[in-house]
């Protein structure tokens, strides 16, 4: 009798032993898993998220790329834009920037004299004064600056551009650039002054092309303005050949004060001076800030 009794009290003990046993130890099976189940889900969120880091770093090096070449490819120049309000002569224009107003003088260029104080009108300046009109006046123009942005006069120095350019290549001034059309057309002359010569090597291309197509006022057969004073020999400039590089006679220096001094054909220092300069006319190089020598 009490040996069952015995039996049956370790039998319910050893059960309920065993049950306690294989419980814990599904606990901690399950305990087990579950860590190394979330460990190995923190893993692979960690690696997504790497991968998904290096791809946005690697997309944003090839954008910085792309943009970096784009800018390289299409260099844009600095521009006002502006509106022509008022054309005073050929080579000079009011306009409005912002409000406000300018007197804008051409670069590089000098069209004959229509509204000088102490010079008669020059030949062949009312035809570029009425050209400039009717290419400029009211219009939406772009204006690029140079090294000098004002002459002594207070006026602003710009090249004009009739159209946004993509460049400042030859073909585009040939194309948009108004300073460029007056010589292409034979209403100016070259006028260089320096700092200002960013297109100056062009210009006298374009000139030279004018000249030898006998076009505006290099034609020989040029039309001379009634009722104001011109003859023959007010003509600007001269259709002789001369030794500067488009056929000028006339020589520019700067010495060593910093004068600008000019030389015509037979003066005492002519064959010696080395030009900076060429000029036409002597009107043309007192327009450009040069005096005449005195031996």
């Amino acid at each position: 009798m009490e040996l069952r009794r015995f039996n049956f009290i370790y039998n319910k003990v050893k059960g309920t032993w065993c049950i306690s046993l294989t419980f814990i130890v599904l606990m901690l099976f399950t305990v087990v898993f579950s860590g190394c189940g979330s460990t190995s889900t923190s893993e692979v969120k960690q690696m997504s998220l790497a991968a998904g880091a290096q791809q946005v770093s690697l997309a944003a090096q090839t954008q910085t790329k792309t943009t970096t070449t784009v800018q390289g490819e299409n260099k844009t120049l600095p521009l006002l834009k502006a509106t022509v309000t008022r054309v005073i002569d050929g080579d000079t224009v009011h306009v409005s920037i912002n409000g406000r107003d300018e007197t804008v003088r051409m670069i590089g260029v000098n069209t004959p004299e229509t509204h000088h104080p102490s010079k008669p009108v020059e030949y062949y300046g009312p035809e570029a004064e009425k050209f400039t009109r009717s290419q400029l006046d009211g219009k939406q123009i772009w204006l690029q600056k140079d090294v000098q942005e004002r002459d002594k006069y207070g006026r602003l120095l710009a090249y004009i551009w009739l159209e946004q350019p993509a460049s400042d290549s030859e073909s585009e001034v040939r194309a948009k650039m108004y300073n460029a059309k007056l010589l292409l057309d034979g209403y100016a002359q070259v006028m260089t002054i320096p700092p200002n010569v960013k297109y100056a090597d062009l210009f006298v291309k374009l000139q030279r092309e004018a000249r030898e197509g006998g076009r505006g006022l290099w034609s020989s057969g040029g039309q001379y303005s009634q009722g104001q004073g011109q003859t023959a020999q007010s003509a600007p400039m001269s259709l002789s050949k001369g030794p500067g590089p488009n056929g000028e006679t006339i020589k520019g220096n700067i010495n060593s004060k910093g004068e600008k001094i000019y030389h015509v054909p037979g003066g005492r220092y002519y064959d010696k001076t080395i030009p900076e300069a060429w000029f036409f006319t002597e009107e043309e190089a007192q327009a450009a800030g040069y005096r005449r020598s005195k031996v």
